[in-house]
């Protein structure tokens, strides 16, 4: 009689443990906020353009010039948080888009003074 007993038990625990298997899992959800999905969002795009920039040819042959390979520098970027991508858009929109003339004035004055001190050119004795 008490194995019948056991085996009634065994039965029963069986077929609660295949009821409890069949309920699906319950999900949470949340109210997602509409200035964070428009953050997201913005991230997102934001992230895109960054690598379509990357994906570019001249890109790509300027990142190897400075001696980085454009696989780690894609790598980087998606490896980057959400604020940093907002702060580096935030430093590319703020940058003007001839930046760097000043140095290209100043890189042709030092090499133009050097060749007048070498005696290759005549330019700055007239003055």
């Amino acid at each position: 009689m008490n194995t019948n007993l056991t085996r009634k038990a065994g039965i029963y625990a069986l077929i609660l443990q295949f009821a409890i298997a069949t309920f699906p899992p319950s999900a949470l959800a949340g109210l997602v906020e509409t200035p964070d999905a428009i953050a997201a969002e913005e991230h997102g795009v934001s992230r895109q353009q960054l690598n379509e920039a990357l994906a570019r040819e001249d890109v790509q042959q300027q990142l190897v010039a400075l001696g980085i390979e454009p696989a780690v520098a894609i790598e980087r970027i998606a490896a980057l948080t959400d604020a940093e991508i907002a702060q580096l858009n935030q430093r590319i929109e703020t940058l003007p888009a001839g930046a760097g003339v000043l140095e290209v004035i100043g890189v042709v004055f030092v090499v133009l003074l050097i060749l007048e001190l070498v005696g290759v050119t005549n330019i700055f004795s007239k003055f």
